[in-house]
């Protein structure tokens, strides 16, 4: 019997599928550039489309009334765009927008939902997914309720060095500020304030990770957390 060879793939959902389940699902996949700022899905909106992130950061917002943005979660090559899908909904209460550019394997709505009904072990990922990406988005609410600004940044920069490629993270005061809930004289102090002890590097739009030892041991337990769950699902 001919054996499905395992198509290339960044994205660490689709490598842990079995050979025949990865060659099935992105057989029916493009992959699509990512560019900063750029929204794949919107509140309440139809979601056309699955993205697996291969590279590049995804944020999840909720947008209130008055305009603000909150980040509840993000994704990166750990992960996909679209979860509401597995669930059977066709739209998501937040907004999905790209932080950083990068790339993605992208699927369609109609075949996603037939390769999830053509075998459980598609399912059965992403539902372990789900559970991961929900942990997340708990740490993150408990994190922004009792911890520190500067602690809140350094979990929010390895998040992002976690789903980088380097030690440079092309990351505006503006995005840092939504990301944070914060207005952006506070997140300039705290970056700041890494800077004056040599952990990280500040420019106009580009932070530069330099001790990254020294960010972790800044960083409340949320970030830890969240990586314990990540290792978790790919164990």
């Amino acid at each position: 019997m001919h054996q499905l060879e395992r198509p290339e793939s960044g994205n660490l959902l689709l490598n842990a599928l079995s050979d025949g389940d990865a060659y099935h699902l992105t057989n029916k996949m493009e992959r699509v550039s990512l560019s900063a700022k750029e929204i794949l899905h919107v509140p309440h909106g139809p979601i056309g489309s699955v993205h697996f992130v291969e590279s590049g950061i995804v944020a999840i917002l909720v947008l209130l009334e008055n305009g603000a943005f909150a980040e509840v979660g993000v994704v990166g090559r750990e992960g996909m765009i679209g979860l509401p899908l597995v669930l059977g909904a066709q739209s998501s209460p937040n907004e999905a927008m790209v932080l950083t550019a990068g790339t993605a394997l992208r699927i369609g709505f109609a075949d996603f939902q037939i390769e999830l009904q053509r075998g459980p072990s598609l399912m059965r990922l992403m539902l372990q997914y789900l559970r991961t990406f929900y942990a997340q988005v708990s740490q993150t609410a408990a994190c922004n309720g009792h911890h520190t600004l500067e602690q809140r940044l350094a979990r929010w920069l390895l998040l992002a060095h976690d789903r980088s490629d380097g030690d440079d993270l092309d990351l505006t005061q503006e995005f840092l500020s939504m990301m944070l809930c914060v207005h952006r004289p506070a997140v300039s102090i705290a970056a700041g304030n890494l800077q004056r002890l040599g952990i990280v590097e500040y420019r106009r739009g580009r932070i530069r990770i330099l001790d990254r030892d020294e960010l972790e041991a800044v960083s409340c337990e949320c970030y830890q957390a969240v990586q314990d769950q990540v290792a978790r699902l790919f164990a």
